[in-house]
Order: structure tokens, then sequence, then C-alpha cells
């Protein structure tokens, strides 16, 4: 498995990494609508350009054949250190196998270089990975119901991790 930088000439892997992942990961919380209103909101190729152009960062896990993985974080609290975790997203033929991990450990060893302090990320509350976040040291420390449009929210735990130096 490498994990390597992404540029916007890989928005449609990561477009294809979202539409295969999501109907796993939400299909029991969201309904069919909301589901293909979030797809098209956060990974149009317009709103991932978008995300690349304001400073977002995206690695992509992929190993010999595809893209299997991808993430995305950025800062949201200089004075503090507090990084965003954007996405964190991991094919369900490749769940199990630690690229999550991979993912996560990169995303933390870039953080950590920038001094980072804290990484934040937002995590629906009905979601499994709650877990994965838990036993990787996260804790909630916010409960919020955000509005996207369309008479949806995302109802989400905010959890952080405390990193060290």
């Amino acid at each position: 498995m490498e994990i390597v930088p992404a540029t916007v000439k890989d928005i449609e892997h990561i477009r294809k990494v979202a539409e295969n992942t999501w109907p796993n990961a939400y299909g029991k919380i969201l309904s069919v609508a909301q589901l293909e209103y979030m797809l098209d909101k956060m990974y149009s190729t317009n709103s991932l350009a978008s995300q690349f152009s304001s400073g977002i960062q995206f690695i992509l896990a992929k190993n010999v054949e595809q893209v299997v993985g991808f993430a995305s974080w950025s800062l949201t609290d200089m004075q503090k250190g507090i990084f965003h975790l954007h996405k964190i997203y991991v094919l369900p033929s490749e769940q199990g196998k630690k690229t999550g991990r991979l993912l996560l450990d990169f995303v933390i060893e870039d953080i950590t270089n920038k001094s980072g302090k804290y990484l934040r990320l937002n995590v629906n509350r009905n979601n499994a990975a709650r877990h994965f976040y838990e036993k990787l040291g996260f804790r909630i420390i916010e409960e919020v119901d955000i509005p996207i449009g369309n008479n949806y929210f995302m109802n989400d735990f905010i959890m952080e991790k405390k990193l060290t130096h």
C-alpha cells in the first residue's frame, strides 16, 4: 500500500471511492435521497476542486491496481494548533486491512510536523466508524446538528485526539 499526495487531477479517483463507500457507510443511516444529495454536494467535481483550492490537503491510498482510499484535512485554528480531518474513506473491500489506519497515521504525522496539537473530526452519531476513532484515541467533545440544505442535517459527534510530540 502506498500513500501519496493527491492533486486536482485525482478528483475522479476521490469521487469513485466516495461513490463506492458511502452507500455502505451510510445506507442504513440516511435516506437514499439524502445520501445522493450529500454525495453531490460534497463530491461533485466543482466541490472537490473548491476544496483543493481552499487549501484542504488530500492524500490517496493506492495499491498496485487502484486507489482504494483517501483522506483530507486542514488547519482550523493556528493559535491552538487545531486541525480538522474532513474526510477519510476506504473502499469496503479494503476495510479491516489497516488502510484507514495508514491514512490517519500519515495525516497525524503531517500535522505533528506542523506543530499541530489536536486533530478533530465529525462522525455521524450512528456511524460505526466512531468506534474506529475511539480505539485510536479520539474522544467525543461535542454533539452537533449541522444544517446542510434541503432540510437535511448532519447529526454528528465532534471527536478530538490530542497529539503528542
